[in-house]
């Protein structure tokens, strides 16, 4: 036969109607079933072993149906309603018309034997406007082989003016030897339209024990203190009867409760503060269990916690060491809150926290002394001590020529430098490396003392070797000019044309020339910085302007009764086309060795004006476009 104990922290009826909840103390879940989270509205199935209901992925299940699903959404029947905590799923469960099946059952184990435990469900009633038939469930703690350790039924949950979740719970207790127990959740009244309709989530099972609480030994919860304290304050734990054979264990937060751990030998009632702690705020509680079963963290009951806050004792501090010229920062530990009192060399003083001095000197070197009033007051001080910063020169900036190398001149006081880049010197860590930088490089020279650094910098100027390119060839009629599409690479060039006739300057890049005849330029680039010279040259050729007459009269009287273009005979490849003033072709061809008569497909062609167009098939500048006038 189970008996349950019976010291005034728990009362353990067959069935009742208000929920029992734990009046003692509760240790943390050791179990929680909740329905999962995820992305989409619906979760999975429970299966059959779960339920005896039938899983649906339908918003508003039928009778007897049941989902997994993160928010209800049946506005005008039911509450609009996310699950308990606003971030995962709840079951939704429509009761069916059998009041002797069970809506959800779940096996339970890791509980410890021979322990009392709190029960607790969140429960909500889902209508909101009517409710023939209001949720009426009874929970049961059963064992595996079916003993019932303690049952409990809310009678009928009612409507509500909003959507609330309720949590309704009771104890029971482990027999010897059991470890596993069931839960089983049965509804007492038959589904109805509409009526029975619930939400379920956050199933918990928690330690529940005598009242245990914790204080310091002047009876407040949360203390103040200084690291160095030389008496240690008390913590005392009183635990309410109800365990025959008590055992303790206090354990220590860091994360302001996130996380507990056990404090190494705290096994009794009381605990004396480590006074080793770091500066922080800590939280302190008791655990406490009935005999062997403190070793088990499913088994324990906790207090509420007792907050420590550890300050530090003033320390002064400082950048230090530091060079002559640079930022001097000083720095106490300790509250916003506190008063402080710099002094120190040259007539310093601040009231600052952490004070700076900017660009300092020998002057400042010496002893700042700290003083801190505040709830952890006292005294320190910090030796400050600016060095000399070593000598360094880089040399003179020089200039060389693409692929030559120069050598770099540093000198430096101090125990080490070196320059950068090195990958273009012969040795970084030399004072004389020789430098065959690609292309224009600033070198900058280091120099250290071990505690500072010093740094000039020496540009090394590379001047390209010339390249030039006079361009493409040029074609001109006579008497016109170009412009020469010359191009350099280099700086600082001069330039200079052959021949100087015909040609605006001869000194700049692209001139404008004017040529009667075939005629080659050359060009000559000239590195000002001593880097060579370049050359290349270009044809610029000049073709004879035609002249195209716009009559003849092709009637065999032997007077113009052709039509004669002069110079066109000096274009072999050119096209000759004459159109009426339809477009349509009269005559084509190629080159002019026998001048047009006037007649097409042998026949005179009538009179009138038509139209030419004359392609010398050098580029589209020399092309001639006209009219022609035919007469009889």
């Amino acid at each position: 036969m189970l008996s349950f104990l019976t010291t005034g922290f728990l009362l353990l009826p067959a069935t009742d109607t208000t929920a029992q909840l734990c009046t003692g103390s509760l240790g943390d879940p050791v179990v929680k079933l909740d329905f999962g989270s995820g992305s989409t509205t619906h979760g999975a199935a429970l299966g059959s072993a779960i339920t005896s209901y039938t899983y649906t992925s339908a918003d508003f299940p039928s009778d007897g149906y049941y989902t997994i699903e993160s928010t209800t959404n049946t506005p005008n029947t039911w509450w609009t309603t996310t699950d308990h905590t606003g971030g995962g799923y709840m079951m939704v469960v429509n009761a069916s018309f059998s009041i002797t099946d069970y809506f959800y059952k779940n096996t339970v184990s890791g509980l410890c034997p021979e322990t009392t435990y709190e029960f607790a469900a969140w429960i909500m009633n889902l209508l909101r406007n009517s409710d023939t038939s209001p949720p009426d469930i009874t929970f049961t703690i059963e064992t595996t082989g079916g003993t019932i350790l303690n049952t409990y039924t809310t009678g009928s949950i009612p409507l509500q003016s909003a959507p609330v979740w309720k949590q309704y719970g009771f104890y029971f207790t482990t027999p010897a030897g059991i470890s596993t127990v069931v839960i089983r959740m049965r509804n007492n009244k038959a589904g109805a339209a509409p009526g029975n309709d619930i939400a379920l989530d956050d199933i918990t099972f928690r330690p529940c024990g005598p009242a245990i609480s914790v204080a310091l030994s002047g009876g407040d919860t949360s203390i103040e203190i200084c690291q160095g304290l030389t008496t240690a304050p008390q913590m005392l734990g009183n635990l309410s009867g109800g365990y025959s054979s008590p055992s303790y264990q206090w354990q220590v937060s860091k994360d302001n409760g996130v996380t507990w751990s056990d404090i190494a030998g705290a096994t009794a009632a009381n605990y004396t503060l480590d006074l080793t702690l770091s500066n922080g705020t800590y939280l302190f509680r008791l655990t406490a269990a009935n005999g062997g079963n403190i070793s088990s963290a499913k088994c324990r009951i906790v207090s509420s916690h007792i907050t420590v806050k550890v300050n530090a004792q003033p320390v002064a501090g400082s950048n230090n060491p530091l060079c002559q010229g640079s930022t001097l920062e000083l720095y106490a530990s300790g509250s916003s809150s506190y008063t402080y009192a710099w002094t120190g060399p040259n007539g310093f003083s601040s009231s600052a926290q952490n004070p700076v001095i900017n660009n300092i000197t020998a002057a400042n070197n010496g002893m700042y002394y700290l003083t801190v009033s505040g709830y952890c007051s006292g005294h320190d001080s910090v030796f400050v001590s600016a060095h000399d910063l070593p000598d360094v020169d880089a040399g003179a900036d020089v200039s060389i020529c693409e692929g030559a190398t120069v050598a770099l001149n540093g000198t430096a006081s101090g125990s080490m430098f070196y320059w950068s880049p090195g990958s273009s010197l012969s040795d970084s860590l030399s004072l004389t490396p020789t430098a065959n930088p690609v292309t224009t490089t600033d070198y900058v020279f280091t120099a250290s003392n071990e505690v500072c650094d010093a740094h000039d910098t020496v540009v090394v100027f590379v001047w390209q070797k010339p390249e030039v390119d006079a361009g493409p060839d040029k074609y001109i009629i006579k008497g016109t000019s170009t412009i020469l599409d010359a191009t350099s690479v280099g700086g600082d060039l001069l330039y200079a044309w052959t021949p100087g006739y015909n040609i605006t300057a001869s000194d700049v890049l692209n001139p404008e020339v004017s040529p009667e005849t075939d005629t080659r330029y050359t060009i000559v680039a000239t590195s000002s910085h001593g880097c060579g010279t370049a050359s290349d040259t270009v044809l610029v050729k000049v073709y004879e302007k035609l002249s195209v007459p716009n009559i003849f009269s092709p009637n065999g009287d032997g007077i113009n009764d052709t039509w004669r273009i002069l110079q066109l005979s000096n274009y072999p490849d050119a096209g000759i086309t004459v159109f009426n003033r339809y477009g349509q072709e009269v005559y084509k061809g190629t080159g002019y060795a026998v001048e047009w008569d006037g007649r097409h497909k042998g026949q005179l062609v009538p009179v009138g004006t038509y139209y030419y167009v004359i392609d010398l098939k050098i580029n589209k500048s020399f092309e001639y476009k006209g009219w022609l006038e035919i007469v009889y």
